[in-house]
């Protein structure tokens, strides 16, 4: 499994090339190989794979629109393959679809835009948080979304911290989701008062032993990617704490 940097992480830090630039740098710096691109402001592909060609950063995955997905697919497809990136990433249900009232109108939207992603060589993967373990007709809805569509039509990027927020078991649900786990976030959980908070791994309170663990006696893991929503202090210092616990295990 390949350690990476979720840029959500440092967004505010990528809204011009000039700092995309500069941030990538850093981050090559403390030692990531693989980037997930989101949230980022305008730049060309081209652009963007000529400086992570230079810096030797690979990019994994993306959260692209929604809309762009469900109404530019072909346009989205050929964007990632001049990124070489075979992960393209929806960062979570719009929200007109969270309701019972809409919910069932999901799968037969964006089913098309995923078998043509799947046509291509690609993966459509569905990045969870922890509305997701609420029910709606008395299933959770990453239940119903596992049955509305096939593995090789959606993967999931599992949240470790949103899984944990819902007061779901990370471990058991590494395991549900075992084949369509190509990606996963790894994001700690801490907390100040009453109050959860973002912590960079291994310095909360998960057990990352068992969930990293989990994620090795899974087997289809290829990316590891850290994430922290939000930080205390300096987003870098953030990504660069979690690389190093995470090297220390072993990951890189």
């Amino acid at each position: 499994m390949i350690l990476g940097a979720q840029l959500y992480t440092v967004r505010s830090f990528i809204q011009t090339e000039t700092d995309i630039r500069r941030t990538l740098q850093k981050i090559a710096a403390m030692g990531y190989t693989t980037i997930q691109v989101s949230a980022m402001g305008k730049i060309e592909p081209e652009r963007l794979r000529e400086i992570c060609d230079e810096l030797s950063l690979r990019i994994a995955l993306t959260h692209a629109s929604p809309e762009r997905i469900l109404h530019d697919t072909e346009e989205v497809i050929r964007e990632h393959d001049i990124l070489g990136c075979r992960y393209i990433g929806i960062g979570g249900m719009p929200e007109k679809y969270r309701t019972p009232d809409w919910y069932a109108h999901f799968a037969p939207d964006y089913r098309q835009a995923a078998k043509r992603i799947a046509e291509a060589g690609k993966t459509f993967m569905y990045h969870n948080h922890n509305f997701e373990f609420a029910k709606i007709g008395g299933k959770r809805m990453i239940e119903r979304l596992l049955e509305d569509f096939a593995p090789e039509e959606m993967g999931i990027t599992l949240d470790t911290y949103w899984v944990q927020a819902a007061g779901a078991d990370v471990c058991e649900w590494i395991g549900i989701l075992k084949d369509r786990l190509h990606c996963v976030h790894l994001k700690d959980m801490a907390v100040r008062g009453m109050e959860p908070i973002m912590a960079p791994v291994m310095e909360g309170n998960m057990n990352f032993k068992a969930i990293l663990n989990a994620l090795e006696q899974a087997g289809t893991t290829e990316y590891l990617l850290v994430e922290q929503d939000t930080c205390e202090g300096s987003p870098f210092d953030c990504l660069d704490t979690s690389y190093k616990n995470l090297a220390a295990a072993g990951y890189r």
